[in-house]
């Protein structure tokens, strides 16, 4: 429970304002007492005068001044109006009985008329706090999403409520914004407050701090300095800037969501116009290659020349075409068109091309027996082996031995693409799949976009099957390779191994 100490100044106002209360009590009981003697009033007449003078005086007062004034008033009707008169002693038993009832009915209207005033007083500081939450939450509302952070959050609070200070601290950006004067270290009381997930209470400093939660996770906290009737107002105050929070971070993430298909978009056609810029280009070097070499009347050299033009033109619109359909499968969705084909020759026919690609690297393929026909989308396999056999023979050494061996593991036809090359650190191992993502060694050893893993992954997964990363040491050399698994459509006697 919230407990706030009282001011000295507030403490002395009430003790006067109480004695200025059974002051008055006390001079209209002399008023009535000096009335009904006046008029020679019996003592029953008296008595219901004092009984609605008590009645008059509980309206604005608390209990223990209305209790005061009514035993002013039974004195007053007992010393004045009730034999022997100008004694407190009462001969007659009824008259005792009298006076008691007197007395009872003055305190228990004036406990009733008590309670319904501090009824009164909580219903109007329920309806002030509720007003002046609405006040903020509009206020709030009325803020521009992107500027709902620091001060101008904070300043509803300390300019409604009145505030001394008012301490917010967003776990998102580790941040503490501070607006008024504090004089108990409310920065420091909210950060720890957070830091133990726990709300926290320092009454003698008028100090409260709650914990900012969405679905049970504290993600912030906000204190209060001199904030009156804390226990009422300040679970609500935090869930107003807890709300104001998620809804700028809300806001954030739909900025940056639109940031993003605005980017998809411009990516999209780009990638459209370098495919034709690139396309165009190359198809004329190539047909000015071709017939270069038709017409026979170069020398041996020109024709090797015209020749390596040829190649090399081919090998460049191939990997544009790559290129080109790896940034379209990063943003769409893979549906590849399955049909039965061999993974094992598949595999070896990427070889073959690859050894055609990279004459200065050692491309040998190796079986390892078992059934190799597959259901898969051959253009979209063919895809990722190509990224991984492009990424073996551009990561390793002219000379450099690139392994394609396919074998069943487990009912799964698995294509492994072994190569010397530097080790990927155990750091980045669960890294290199993703998005955008290379290694420190990789960007030191050749250009690349990061996509060529992801992709080749995602196309393994929509296949039923996996890309993973298998390497292992040999002879002292670090042999890194990339095992792509497919599922096997049927299961046959194996066959034999041989190389290319």
């Amino acid at each position: 429970m919230v407990l706030v100490l009282p001011r000295r100044g507030t403490s002395r106002s009430r003790l006067l304002r109480s004695a200025l209360l059974v002051f008055r009590g006390a001079l209209l009981t002399g008023a009535v007492t000096a009335i009904c003697y006046w008029l020679r009033f019996n003592s029953a007449s008296a008595g219901l005068l004092f009984l609605i003078a008590v009645v008059l005086q509980s309206l604005d007062c608390g209990f223990l001044e209305a209790a005061i004034v009514s035993v002013l008033a039974t004195a007053a009707l007992d010393y004045f109006f009730i034999e022997p008169r100008f004694t407190l002693n009462v001969d007659d038993p009824l008259d005792a009985v009298t006076l008691a009832c007197l007395l009872t009915v003055c305190l228990v209207i004036t406990r009733i008329q008590a309670r319904s005033r501090g009824r009164d007083r909580e219903l109007r500081l329920q309806r002030n706090t509720m007003e002046s939450l609405y006040r903020v939450g509009q206020e709030l509302l009325a803020l521009a999403p992107a500027a709902v952070a620091g001060p101008a959050l904070l300043e509803p609070f300390v300019s409604i409520f009145e505030l001394s200070a008012i301490c917010l601290f967003d776990a998102a950006t580790l941040e503490c914004h501070t607006s008024g004067h504090s004089r108990g270290d409310l920065a420091g009381k909210t950060r720890n407050a957070f830091i133990l997930s726990e709300d926290a209470v320092y009454p003698d400093q008028q100090i409260v701090v709650r914990c900012l939660r969405a679905r049970s996770a504290v993600f912030g906290a906000i204190g209060f300095e001199g904030l009156r009737n804390p226990e009422l107002t300040a679970p609500a105050l935090a869930a107003l800037a807890a709300a104001a929070l998620e809804r700028a971070r809300a806001f954030r993430s739909a900025t940056a969501a639109a940031a993003h298909a605005q980017a998809e978009m411009l990516r999209s056609a780009i990638l459209d116009a370098l495919a034709h810029e690139f396309k165009t280009p190359l198809a004329t070097i190539l047909t000015a290659a071709g017939g270069l070499r038709a017409t026979g009347s170069m020398q041996p050299q020109q024709a090797e020349l015209a020749e390596m033009i040829e190649v090399e033109a081919s090998r460049l619109g191939d990997l544009t075409s790559r290129l080109l359909r790896l940034a379209r499968l990063d943003r769409e969705e893979v549906k590849p068109r399955l049909e039965k084909i061999d993974a094992a020759e598949l595999a070896e026919m990427s070889a073959k091309r690859y050894s055609r690609i990279w004459p200065d690297r050692r491309i040998f393929f190796r079986r390892q027996g078992g059934y190799s026909e597959v259901r898969v989308d051959p253009e979209l396999i063919g895809l990722a082996l190509s990224q991984l056999l492009e990424n073996a023979c551009r990561y390793s050494e002219p000379d450099a031995l690139v392994l394609i061996e396919f074998a069943e593991e487990e009912h799964m036809a698995a294509i492994t693409v072994w190569n010397d090359g530097p080790p990927i650190p155990a750091g980045e191992r669960d890294r290199i799949f993703d998005r955008f993502y290379r290694g420190t060694t990789a960007k030191k050893v050749a250009p690349g976009s990061g996509l060529g893993l992801f992709v080749a992954r995602k196309i393994a997964l929509a296949h039923g099957g996996d890309l993973s990363l298998a390497d292992s040491g040999a002879n002292g050399k670090s042999v890194v390779g990339f095992r792509l698994t497919l599922p096997i459509s049927l299961n046959e006697d194996s066959h034999g191994s041989w190389e290319v």
